[in-house]
């Protein structure tokens, strides 16, 4: 018998999930979820791990409540950690109580792993504190949710006594019947309102209004489901308070084509400053069945990628440990590659300036650099660039070279370039891995943002238009989005 656990998603932004439920999903077996759990937070979940999507919509219930308990025991009584996951919080107007008690009739364990709720994080993220001391002392959660007589009974008289923050969560449907009930009982027609879609998101979107304008401005406004509605004086510090809509990504749709195992870093930093991410990796690194020679023949190793560094460690320790490049000097391909050999603690001796081969052999063969009694090792990808292997020949320098690891294109669903902004790339594989993917789309003048000379020339050869990260490091490249859609790098 396994255990299941109820865990709260959060509004979407995959930051608010708590440690605990990540930790939950890193461990589960199995996640069933809802459809309002955000994309990022599915990204979390292990490729080994089996999803069940038993989400619903506004009027359309296609796996109905009856069944989705009877999944979380089937999937119980199969596996050791079942992580229910539903958006926000389980427990504020979710069904999690009654899944809780048809597993307690089952006699199946369980816990639950409160999320943070939508009713306080999307007017949180549309600067709207719902508590304020010069507004109301008090804040309540009400569902505008109609039963299945049409009807939404709600006591509104004693709701305008509150005189609180009245926050109606899945009430798009009924706003107008809210706001005639509210007007009814006796609140002020202009009583400051505000409408939140997809809060938490980058395509979070925000309407403020008044009581009585409500339900006109909402129909004009094309706010849809999900959403949070919010009545209240507090209403009226949005304007001034909202620093989510200033972020200066907010909104923006961009592709990060990293692998898998190096994407969350650019995305996440995307992310805080108010991208729209998707990561489709186009690449996959994969090992080869590669022996080490005798390092002793060699004075310097050279690193061409990050992957490269994590490839050659993870088999030298198989059969030993550092200590067989002890006098060693290292010389690496871009920053990325030097912080690699720095996780394994080993500072690199020799980083070009450029993130490229060329730039790194310009830097080895310069007076000084080499001795007479060096003898380089070129630790690389099977389909690298001969470019640097091409400037230690033509110099004399005598080396050797291991290949260490393949590069496969993977497929990339969504690759439509119109379906993003900006498309972003670390490599010239990365290119060449989202160009066939996206065989059969116009590549003409996209914008695509890159880390290097090299990796820019591969997307101009495509017909792209390169946008160039003054430094090849992730940090550069979200700096080179924010000034390409014209805006200032801000505090993330």
């Amino acid at each position: 018998m396994g255990k299941v656990y109820l865990v709260g998603a959060g509004p979407g932004d995959p930051e608010l999930l708590t440690l605990k439920a990540r930790r939950l999903l890193e461990q589960a077996d199995v996640v069933v979820y809802d459809r309002l759990v955000g994309p990022g937070v599915l990204e979390l979940v292990p490729p080994r791990t089996a999803r069940i999507d038993v989400g619903k919509n506004a009027g359309d219930h296609p796996v109905p409540q009856g069944r989705i308990n009877e999944i979380l025991a089937q999937q119980a009584r199969q596996h050791g950690c079942v992580v229910r996951l539903k958006g926000g919080d389980s427990f504020v107007f979710g069904r999690g109580g009654e899944e809780l008690l048809y597993l307690l009739e089952q006699n199946i364990p369980f816990e639950v792993v409160p999320g943070v709720t939508s009713a306080l994080a999307a007017p949180a993220y549309a600067g709207i504190p719902v508590t304020h001391r010069d507004c109301c002392s008090s804040v309540h959660i009400i569902t505008g949710h109609r039963r299945e007589n049409g009807r939404l009974e709600l006591d509104y008289p004693a709701l305008v006594r509150l005189d609180g923050t009245l926050v109606f969560l899945m009430s798009v449907a009924s706003a107008g019947q809210i706001a005639a009930g509210l007007l009814e009982a006796g609140m002020a027609p202009d009583m400051p309102c505000a409408v939140v879609q997809n809060g938490t998101l980058p395509s979070q979107r925000k309407l403020l209004s008044t009581l009585s304008a409500l339900e006109g401005d909402l129909r004009d406004s094309g706010i849809v489901s999900p959403a949070v509605i919010v009545v209240g004086r507090v209403c009226a510090l949005s304007p001034r308070l909202d620093w989510f809509s200033a972020l200066p990504l907010k909104g923006r749709r961009i592709l990060v084509t990293r692998p898998a195992p190096r994407a969350p870093r650019l995305a996440g930093l995307l992310r805080r400053l108010g991208a729209e991410v998707t990561t489709l990796p186009a690449i996959e690194t994969v090992p080869l069945d590669f022996a080490l020679p005798d390092l002793k023949e060699f004075t310097l190793l050279v690193f061409t990628s990050a992957e490269g560094v994590d490839v050659c460690f993870d088999r030298l320790f198989q059969s030993g440990d550092a200590r067989q490049f002890a006098g060693k000097r290292f010389a690496a391909i871009g920053r990325a590659t030097a912080a690699a050999l720095l996780r394994r603690g080993i500072r690199a001796d020799l980083v070009p300036a450029e993130y490229s081969g060329a730039a790194l052999g310009a830097l080895l063969t310069a007076p000084g650099v080499l001795g007479p009694a060096d003898r380089l090792l070129l630790l690389r990808a099977r389909a690298a660039t001969p470019q640097l292997a091409e400037i230690l020949s033509a110099r004399g320098v005598p080396f050797a070279q291991v290949d260490l690891y393949d590069t496969l294109y993977r497929p990339m669903p969504q690759c439509d370039p119109a379906r993003y902004d900006l498309l972003t790339f670390t490599s010239a594989s990365c290119v060449e891995g989202y160009t066939r993917a996206a065989a059969g789309f116009d590549l003409r003048g996209v914008p695509a943002l890159c880390i290097g000379a090299q990796t820019a020339a591969a997307a101009a050869a495509r017909g792209m238009a390169p946008v160039l990260s003054s430094q090849a490091t992730i940090d550069s490249m979200v700096e080179a989005a924010c000034h390409y859609f014209g805006k200032e790098v801000i505090p993330s």
